[in-house]
């Protein structure tokens, strides 16, 4: 049986469904790196709370919430290419899960590994100590060679002055949080830095990326990649 087509003078009939504003069509001419936030991926209201022998938590926690070593995590939402890119944050979930994983932070393929190691790719910050990058904390997940070129042209601290690394021993060390105190009854951000996982006071932490540690790390020239 075949239905007969609706007419425009049939009430039963649908209108079509515009896009909501807040839910744009993916733009596929941006190009912006995996990790990189974008404007329809923002925090939902939550509370949170002191709970005894745990630190914070939200009040309606979900198993997701927290990794596997039992780190609070900031709740973002998931809308990849949808909206614009938000180049000043990072996706706390897709920075962890490259970071885990070590794939490129701009495309997702798996970084670049050698005998050398794994390819990483970071702003020029020499001068900050005499034996750098050595025993740095890290939250920029690996590259993969392809992505390396874009990377430089496009990304504005790059442009700067950016140096190619080959690390051996990467090994998971923390995350970079927003560190809270109960002041009376209401919890405060304090502070925003990096601890470590065997940190007591990472039970009073918000995690928004994760951090591995640098040793054996070899620089390499960046036009041999290029």
């Amino acid at each position: 049986m075949t239905a007969s087509p609706q007419t425009a003078n049939d009430a039963s009939a649908t209108p079509p469904i515009a896009p909501a504003p807040e839910d744009p069509a993916p733009d596929n001419r941006v190009i912006a790196p995996y990790i990189t936030a974008w404007t329809t991926e923002t925090e939902p209201p939550s509370t949170l709370v002191e709970r005894p022998g745990v630190g914070i938590a939200y009040t309606d926690e979900l198993l997701t919430d927290r990794d596997d070593k039992g780190v609070l995590w900031f709740r973002v939402p998931s809308h990849p290419r949808q909206g614009r890119p938000d180049f000043g944050r990072v996706h706390p979930m897709r920075q962890r899960r490259a970071m885990r994983r070590l794939l490129c932070q701009v495309c997702a393929a798996p970084a670049d590994v050698n005998d050398d190691g794994v390819l990483w790719l970071l702003k020029d910050e020499s001068d900050q100590w005499p034996s750098w990058p050595e025993k740095m904390a890290v939250t920029e997940p690996p590259v993969c060679v392809r992505c390396v070129d874009v990377a430089t042209r496009l990304c504005p601290a790059l442009r700067q002055g950016a140096v190619a690394l080959r690390v051996r021993n990467y090994p998971i060390a923390g995350v970079r949080a927003v560190v809270y105190r109960n002041w009376g009854k209401t919890l405060m951000p304090v502070e925003d830095t990096v601890i470590r996982y065997d940190d007591p006071s990472i039970r009073w932490a918000r995690a928004m990326n994760l951090v591995r540690q640098f040793h054996d790390c070899t620089v390499i020239p960046l036009e041999d990649l290029l």
